[in-house]
């Protein structure tokens, strides 16, 4: 007991004369926990590998214009067919006895309006008994030609030269008007869908100024499409389409790429394929970066800054940048920024030069609001 109260007062002690004039140690602050972003270009890996699924170039979804009984099938699945041939077949009975009640409507609305025409010359008829038969002609002569098209109806051709994807309905069967009866396909050019992110996508889509008359719509990129089981066979990919419309579940944008069937193997409609594509090219020719809105701050001069990062003492320092467009949550950094660097996205307005950092683990990075700024 009397060794407890001893060194409760050595401590009580040493605590007053610390007060009284001694130095004592301050503990260093501590840092505080901040969302980081790397900021892209030639720093960052430029090299990508996305899954793609493949799909013919020219392809369509072959229909009856009129609903029928479905009489004949002349081709089967997978069976290559030229353009215009007869692909199948609907009972053209019912269209044919259309004709036939038509064309004897017509027949008499046509002997009318010549009686009409002659009569009308020497005023034996009225004009407006006239104008009713030549009504009932035009009308006659118009039900005939529908008649005879829906007559043309019951045969399906081939569009274009390709290839019997899938065959949808069976012989017999009633179909309706616009029902799928085949999927057709031309298999000499194959496309390659893939997702791209936002952040990547602005590299290869231009400016609104740049879609001019006369310039191309999409940038040059560099990518190879590989296929499970052919190692060591790659094929250069040409870029078709890019959607400027994120979806709304994964906000990436489809960017569609176009390459010859190859001659070593068959590549199909509904295979995957490794798309490997190089963005360094692009990268090193954008001189723009862009950054969430949140990372830029502004300074006692109200210039645009960035808050660094240095990995290797976890400190921040201001950077200037200037800054340009706005898409979206992020904004355009024209210049200040090569790629690579580590900047604070969310916790900037409670920073000052030289504080110490720790990145922000990502479960505790929450996605912000859609009504946030």
């Amino acid at each position: 007991m009397r060794a407890k109260t001893l060194l409760l007062a050595t401590t009580l002690g040493t605590s007053l004369l610390a007060g009284c004039g001694g130095e004592v140690e301050v503990p260093p602050p501590q840092s505080r926990p901040v969302k980081v972003f790397t900021v892209e270009g030639p720093g960052s890996e430029a090299i990508r590998d996305f899954p793609g699924s493949v799909q013919a170039s020219q392809r369509a979804d072959l229909s009856f214009r009129v609903p029928g009984t479905l009489q004949e099938i002349l081709v089967r699945e997978g069976e290559n067919v030229t353009e215009g041939q007869l692909l199948a077949r609907l009972d053209p009975t019912d269209y044919q006895i259309a004709v036939e009640d038509r064309q004897a409507i017509f027949d008499n609305a046509e002997r009318n309006f010549q009686r009409a025409r002659e009569l009308i010359e020497d005023g034996n008829i009225s004009k407006l008994d006239y104008d009713r038969m030549e009504a009932e002609f035009r009308t006659s002569r118009a039900a005939l030609t529908q008649a005879r098209q829906d007559l043309d109806y019951t045969e399906l051709h081939a569009p274009f030269t390709g290839t019997i994807g899938r065959r949808e309905v069976e012989n017999f069967e009633d179909v309706l008007a616009k029902q799928t009866v085949f999927r057709f396909q031309n298999e000499e050019q194959m496309d390659i869908l893939i997702d791209l992110p936002e952040s990547l996508v602005r590299s290869i889509v231009p400016d609104p100024s740049d879609r001019l008359p006369g310039r191309q719509a999409n940038r040059k990129i560099d990518a190879l499409a590989s296929f499970e089981g052919r190692a060591g066979l790659s094929f250069p990919l040409d870029i078709k389409e890019v959607t400027t419309k994120a979806d709304p579940q994964t906000q990436t944008f489809r960017v569609t790429l176009t390459m010859p069937q190859p001659e070593q193997f068959l590549v199909l409609p509904g295979m995957t394929a490794n798309v490997q594509v190089d963005f360094s090219k692009i990268m090193e020719a954008d001189a723009a970066k862009w950054v969430p809105i949140t990372a830029v701050q502004a300074d006692g001069g109200l210039d645009a800054r960035v808050w660094k990062i240095d990995p290797d003492t976890m400190t921040v320092n201001s950077h200037p940048v200037k800054i340009g467009r706005m898409s979206g949550r992020r904004i355009e950094v024209t210049e200040g920024l090569y790629g690579g660097e580590e900047i604070v996205s969310v916790g900037a307005p409670y920073l000052s030069e030289g504080m110490r950092v720790t990145r922000m683990a990502k479960r505790e990075q929450a996605e912000p609001r859609e009504d946030e700024a």
